[in-house]
């Protein structure tokens, strides 16, 4: 499942996020701190780990 980081246009505390693809596409996001639902997507760095051995 995916993570996603976000930052609240409201008191601009940043927080992630663990969610489907789907619930990420039709879900409010709220900030945990203030409840706003200013919130607003960050772009940072994944890695992939895979269950196989190349």
């Amino acid at each position: 499942m995916p993570t996603y980081d976000f930052r609240c246009g409201g008191c601009r505390k940043r927080f992630s996020l663990a969610m489907s693809i789907s619930d990420r596409e039709r879900k409010r996001i709220k900030c945990p701190k203030c409840g706003s639902q200013r919130v607003e997507t960050v772009f940072s760095s994944f890695s992939v780990k895979t269950s196989r051995k190349s």
